[in-house]
């Protein structure tokens, strides 16, 4: 497969280590010193290391949680249904087909909501939000530019770089 002009590669040739980093900002910061120095940054690139996963439980769930979340879910799905079958209706009855399939969507969602919660077993009574993170992030750059980027990093006013 032919590399793709318009999309540049994610990858770098002999990337060397310019830097780690504590936050990702500082990285950017790092990055866009370098640009404003007008070094070539299409040969760098920030990659987060150490990567963990962290879950924020939002909350405790209950039958009448899994039954809202899923009504609120028919309810949108009942409501485009609705407005896809109310654009063929031919007399002025479209809101009425509207209503009548989000009011379908609500009971359908909520139903399927509890029995979803329900075949859990209770093993997994909370609500939480997933993310992936990375607790550091490094500054690689094209090997040929290494010494010019480090050069100009040390000039960089409150540089925070871990060498």
């Amino acid at each position: 497969m032919a590399p793709n002009p318009q999309r540049p590669s994610i990858q770098l040739d002999y990337p060397w280590s310019l830097g780690t980093y504590d936050e990702y900002a500082d990285a950017q910061k790092a990055v866009d010193y370098l640009s404003d120095q007008e070094f070539p940054v299409e040969n760098c690139m920030i990659v987060g290391t150490d990567l963990k996963q962290v879950e924020r439980v939002t909350g405790r769930l209950t039958y009448g949680r899994a039954a809202a979340a899923g009504a609120a879910s028919g309810a949108w799905f009942g409501l485009f249904i609705g407005l896809m079958v109310g654009l063929f209706a031919e007399d002025g009855s479209w809101i009425g087909v509207v209503l009548s399939a989000a009011l379908i969507g609500i009971v359908f969602g909520a139903v399927f909501g509890i029995v979803g919660y329900a075949m859990t077993g209770g093993r997994r009574d909370f609500t939480s939000v997933t993310q992936v993170v990375a607790t550091k992030y490094e500054v690689l750059v094209e090997h040929k530019h290494l010494a010019k980027a480090q050069e100009l990093l040390q000039q960089m006013p409150g540089r925070q770089v871990e060498w």
